[in-house]
């Protein structure tokens, strides 16, 4: 048996079958994981990168596609940046976003805490109820509630104050936090609070020194959905905002650099551009805090 295994001819063809199996291994991969992937990094990117390539395109290059190629630049140039950022009122506007989109943010956590940490761990009669319908209320599209909305907020005197956006933002935000934080409450072990309960912690106590801080992964993430709902909202920031100087970045890159049929461009992909780097920056520092969240708080 030794002496059949150990012949050129037996060794050869385990060879070759090695290598088949090891060419049709890197083929699978290439075609299962490495293709499909490319495929998404390319669509999931190119619209950042024709922003970022239109935003350093001189106007000769971005009106003449025959003699000069759409996907690259030719001649660099920061005209348009310099444009957007001293001629017009860009840096208020994203002063601005930066603010309502904070103070919608830490609205609603405070208001979606209370509200999760009240239906999950009170258990009061129907509280599965009210979980499910403050659910459903983020499910009631904007473009239905903005007309009463407007109304209330020309009532108490906030139209064209960039406090009716702080006030407003919360009603869609506020329900999905509520539910994401109802589900991530879940998965801190009960057992803790029933120790703090004995130890005569009120429930006040007990959710500031220890359901909180076993919740800040799930806090982390329902603020970065919540900030990137209120950075990019549009409905509400035009109807509820008239002035350029109060206007937020999506609408004020739309309404303040489009006159009649001209658009220009330049600007508006640079402010495009430079309106994302908050968002893309605020992952990247909290993106670890995103991902642990998605795994539960305190593994029995």
């Amino acid at each position: 048996m030794t002496d059949v295994a150990a012949q050129p001819g037996n060794s050869n063809v385990a060879s070759a079958t090695r290598d088949t199996m090891a060419w049709d291994s890197r083929a699978r991969r290439v075609m299962m994981i490495y293709l499909p992937l490319a495929c998404f990094v390319l669509i999931l990117l190119f619209p950042f990168y024709w922003m970022a390539i239109t935003s350093f395109k001189p106007n000769a290059e971005l009106l003449n596609y025959k003699e000069h190629n759409p996907f690259w630049i030719s001649s660099p140039t920061l005209a348009h940046i310099k444009h957007l950022l001293f001629n017009t009122a860009y840096p208020t506007w994203l002063k601005t976003t930066m603010f309502v989109a904070v103070g919608s943010t830490f609205l609603s956590l405070f208001a979606s805490t209370l509200a999760a940490y009240a239906i999950e761990r009170l258990r009061f009669r129907g509280s599965p109820y009210v979980g499910l319908a403050i659910y459903l209320a983020y499910l009631v599209p904007p473009s239905i509630l903005f007309i009463p909305l407007a109304t209330v907020i020309v009532q108490f005197g906030l139209f064209d104050s960039p406090m009716a956006l702080i006030l407003v933002y919360p009603t869609f935000l506020v329900p999905f936090c509520t539910w994401l934080l109802i589900g991530y409450f879940k998965s801190i072990p009960y057992e803790l609070e029933e120790c703090a309960l004995v130890d005569g912690a009120t429930r006040l106590q007990i959710l500031r020194r220890i359901t909180l801080p076993l919740a800040v992964p799930g806090l982390i993430s329902a603020g970065i959905f919540s900030f990137t709902l209120s950075w990019n909202e549009f409905i509400y920031a035009l109807a509820f905002i008239q002035s350029g100087a109060n206007k937020t970045v999506p609408v004020a890159i739309l309404t303040e650099l489009v006159t009649g049929d001209v658009y220009q461009w330049g600007a508006l992909m640079a402010g495009s551009l430079l309106g994302s780097l908050p968002v893309a920056l605020f992952y990247s520092l909290f993106v670890d805090y995103y991902v642990s969240s998605l795994t539960g708080a305190v593994k029995e």
